[in-house]
């Protein structure tokens, strides 16, 4: 560079000089010499493009430092780059290009752990409840003969897992664990098994409460497609083997079927004749093991109809002591339909035989007997109930039931949640029940009659997971007994769930 620019100033010392002594040489010389002169200036032109060209050859020059420093600077940040790319750590002096892929790199590891957790919790579903309940009875009505008050809790637990598939067929664990302390208030002797069927105490010590497995069971469903295209498939078949309740899928009721939401009375819960009469066979907290198989068609949905048939353990069977020979047995057939003014209604009837109930001595024989279980929604906040049922066969106590009932939405007065619950039970005493106490021996009265049973609870929706219910009972001719007083229950229920 410094050659360059030296050869230019001495290029033009040369040509100042030369243009110098020409000019003496023309102030001198003859005007003639014209060619001569031409020639000179020739000559300067010459060295003007030569210097023209040297200004070139130095820019050249200059931009090609420029450029290799540009490409060196280049070659240094891109081996930097490199470098931080091989490394997970993140530093304050590498370069935005390194740092802002390991930023979206990291972001993409978050959001790919977060996918894998939703996958991995997809198909799981918990729900949890805590009841409690604070009741009394009038002395009339309770077991000692003098006003009796107890409070109890209970809590619930279900967690469904995926069961795993096969094909079309798919799987389902079910789990249910209970606990809870109280046995609820104790009433004169009743065909109706208790005013509180929210009371769970273990066989333990009453001041310890302990957990159970309620419930432990496995489900299959299997789709009965059309033409091997799944979404057509419209009916299907469910096989569930396991410990369970088996009210939860028989005698089922749209409007009483949850002793912590709605009525508490047993008689209310499930047909009287199954649970308060003892025909359905369960152990001492209500499961048993069983197995059951269910056809379900939704062809004409929303009208549906299915059958089901379910085979249970019975007395020691139901508890694991003993052989499951004789089982409960009950078959359903079921349907919803639209009668009234588009309103959908559940109409259940079904037929049980249990070859080791036992009769009102205490002693096992086989039973038989029928039921129906009927919801209907009349309105857009009113559901309407009924269940009957007869005994075919066995000594039984009460062979009779029916109980009827509505809950009411309380929307009229901006209350929506809300509900109210009315219901009422008419239980005959069996003829050989009176038969077999015409002399007051057996059960130390004479029982004849119907024993009648009503209930009016008003729901308060505190928020979404919070309810408190207060609740009145009335129980006239109690055990079919004409001659006892009738009994009256008051309480509040308190139920906390998600």
């Amino acid at each position: 560079m410094m050659r360059a620019r030296c050869a230019r100033i001495a290029a033009r010392g040369a040509a100042f000089a030369l243009a110098f002594a020409l000019s003496s040489f023309v102030a001198t010389a003859d005007a003639d010499d014209a060619a001569l002169l031409a020639e000179i200036r020739n000559l300067a032109e010459r060295l003007d493009r030569l210097e023209q060209r040297n200004r070139e050859v130095e820019n050249r020059l200059e931009s090609a430092q420029t450029t290799h420093a540009r490409g060196k600077a280049l070659a240094d940040a891109q081996a930097q780059t490199e470098r931080s790319l091989a490394s997970d750590r993140n530093s304050e002096q590498e370069p935005e290009l390194a740092t802002r892929p390991k930023a979206v790199e990291s972001e993409s590891l978050d959001q790919r752990k977060q996918t894998d957790q939703v996958e991995a919790l997809e198909g799981i579903e918990v729900g949890a409840s805590l009841t409690g309940v604070v009741q009394q009875v009038n002395p009339g009505g309770a077991a000692e003969g003098a006003r009796e008050s107890r409070a109890n809790y209970r809590g619930d637990v279900t967690i469904t897992l995926p069961g795993g598939s096969i094909g079309d067929v798919e799987g389902k664990i079910f789990t249910h664990f209970r606990f809870g302390q109280g046995s609820g208030v104790t009433l004169r002797p009743t065909f109706t098994s208790t005013p509180n069927t929210t009371a769970f105490q273990t066989a333990a010590s009453p001041g310890d409460a302990y957990a159970i497995v309620a419930q432990a069971w496995y489900q299959l469903t299997v789709p009965l497609r059309i033409g091997s295209f799944k979404p057509q498939s419209h009916d299907r078949v469910e096989i569930t083997g396991g410990k369970m309740d088996p009210f939860a899928f028989f005698d089922q009721n749209a409007a009483a079927d949850d002793e912590t939401m709605r009525f508490m009375n047993n008689a209310f819960v499930h047909n009287p004749l199954l649970d308060s009469g003892g025909d359905i066979g369960v152990d001492a907290y209500g499961f048993t093991p069983g197995v059951r198989i269910a056809y379900v068609n939704e062809m004409d949905k929303p009208d549906t109809w299915g059958a089901s048939l379910g085979v249970f353990g019975s007395g020691p069977g139901a508890h694991f002591t003993g052989s499951l020979g004789d089982p409960f047995i009950i078959a359903q057939l079921e349907t919803t339909r639209r009668f009234f003014a588009g309103q959908a209604g559940t109409y259940r009837v079904y037929a049980w035989r249990n070859g080791r109930a036992a009769d009102f001595a205490d002693t096992t024989e086989r039973h038989s007997g029928w039921g129906l279980s009927a919801d209907q929604h009349v309105g857009g906040a009113v559901t309407l109930f009924t269940r009957l049922g007869g005994e075919l066969r066995g000594s039984v106590r009460f062979d009779r039931a029916l109980t009827i009932g509505a809950e009411f939405g309380a929307d009229g007065w901006s209350r929506a949640a809300d509900g109210v619950g009315i219901a009422a039970a008419f239980l005959r005493t069996s003829h050989a029940y009176r038969d077999a106490t015409a002399d007051g021996t057996l059960a130390g009265y004479a029982a004849s009659g119907t024993e009648r049973t009503a209930e009016l609870y008003y729901r308060f929706h505190i928020n979404d997971r919070f309810d408190v219910t207060p609740d009145v009972q009335w129980i006239r001719r109690p055990g079919g007994d004409g001659s006892a007083p009738h009994v009256f229950v008051g309480g509040v229920r308190a139920r906390v769930a998600f």
